[in-house]
Parts: C-alpha cells; structure tokens; sequence
C-alpha cells in the first residue's frame, strides 16, 4: 500500500525539498502541503494522510498546537520536524501526541524510514530516550497525588486491563514499559522478535493504544509498572502523548 504523506513547513524551499524526496520514493505520495499550523490542520482533516511532516515554529499557528489538534480530530500520524535538538520540543510535542521527532539535518533515508515507522503504528523513540521520558512522567506523576475521582478511574484502567490481556501480554507490556525494543523483549521472555511483535501489535489493538508511547503510560497508570524498574533517569517535563491526551493524573481511553 502507498503511504499517504503531506508536508507542512513555512519554509517554501525546504518544503518543496522534503516533497521531492517523498515523491521519487516508491510506496511514499505526496498528497498535500501546509505553509503554517493552520493549513496543516485543514490539510489533515481534509486529504486525511497516513503522516504529516510537521515542523515547529511556524507562523499563524505553530507545529506543536497543529499536532495536538490533528491528533485530537484525526487518525493522521504526527512527525515533528525541527532544527532544534532541545529536550522542550520532545515533550511538548509528545504532550500534543506526536508519534515521532526528528531533525531537519536527517539524511534522506532516515527521514523516509521514520515516515514508514510511523506510518506502520510505531513511535520513533530510541529506548534510551523512552526510558528517560517514563522517568520523568512518573516521577512528576508521584509528586502530584491525583483527585479521589481520579485516582478510582486509574483503578477502572487497572481492572479493565486485567481482563483484556492475557499473562504472556502483562508480561510483554511491562517490558514496553522499560523501554525495550522488541528484540530485547524477545530476549529477555526467551521467545522469537516475530512473536514479541505480534504480541506488541495485539497490545496497541486492545488498548486502543496510537503507538508505544501510549502502551508504556497505560502500563505506569494501571500500576504494572513503575519508577523502581527504570533507576533514576532523568528528563526535564512529564511526558504526555496520543489521541487520550495523557498527562499526570489522568487515565488514558479504553475500548468500550
């Protein structure tokens, strides 16, 4: 199948840039482009693309409110595009529930890797960078104890997930919540990368979960993860992402 793409970015030359590369690769199309946070927004609800190439600072409107309203009205995958490797721009873009971050000066081949890795439902995070994102959600998480109504609902997420899964999907989804790839999953339960993937995938269908990122917040809000299993990493806001707007305090969705 080809995926769908659109561009947004105020700049015309780079825009015109990323289109030409997308548009020569076999499986990749170009439908739709965006010179400011307002027109990504009507581009995504209008030509409905797989992913959209979204960068940060734009006029009218900037990459990071565009993508939480993208992510809040439509199944279209975010990849925030910026010049600036700053901790800030991860997590405020994870916060409006983009599923990947990269840079600009990102050779040709990993910009069209990262678009199909988003495309196919995962999250472009290396481990490393998870585990210091979880950490830092959870630790700010603890320090701000939750209301009574919803501290019940976080336990209604921990009943629900109990029910849903399996033991063999417990297992797995606590080590998504570590930080680790498949293949380390596939390691440590002493199983195929094969199985750990599909196990991974059933993960995402029956939480509803938009990718990994949202399956390791269910994990430390339901209470089969915590701090004590990643050390002390640190970060510097906490961590919120997907379509349930997570953030501390709050329990993501779950099929009805």
């Amino acid at each position: 199948m080809t995926i769908r793409v659109a561009v947004a970015d105020d700049q015309a030359l780079v825009r015109v840039g990323f289109c030409g590369i997308i548009a020569a690769t076999p499986g990749l199309s170009v439908v739709g482009e965006a010179g400011n946070g307002v027109e990504a927004v009507a581009v995504a609800q209008q030509a409905k693309p797989d992913v959209i190439l979204m960068d940060v600072r734009m006029p009218v409107m900037d990459g990071i409110e565009a993508a939480r309203r993208i992510t809040a009205s439509t199944d279209v995958r975010v990849l925030i595009l910026t010049t600036f490797d700053l901790d800030e721009y991860v997590f405020a873009a994870l916060r409006a529930g983009a599923s990947g971050f990269l840079l600009k000066d990102t050779l040709p081949a990993d910009l069209l890797s990262a678009i199909r890795v988003v495309a196919a439902g995962d999250a472009l995070l290396a481990p490393s960078v998870t585990r210091r994102l979880i950490g830092e959600f959870t630790r700010t998480a603890a320090a701000q104890p939750s209301p009574p109504c919803v501290a019940a609902s976080c336990a209604t997420v921990s009943s629900r997930l109990k029910q849903l899964l399996t033991e063999r999907e417990r297992e797995v989804l606590e080590l998504v919540a570590q930080g680790m790839s498949n293949a380390e999953i596939a390691d440590q339960l002493v199983i195929s990368p094969a199985t750990a993937k599909t196990h991974v995938a059933h993960l995402l269908t029956k939480l509803d979960a938009r990718d990994r990122i949202q399956l390791v917040i269910l994990a430390y809000q339901s209470g089969l993860a915590s701090t004590a299993q990643l050390g002390r990493p640190a970060g510097a806001a906490h961590l919120s992402t997907g379509g349930a707007h997570l953030s501390t305090g709050q329990c993501a969705k779950w099929p009805r």
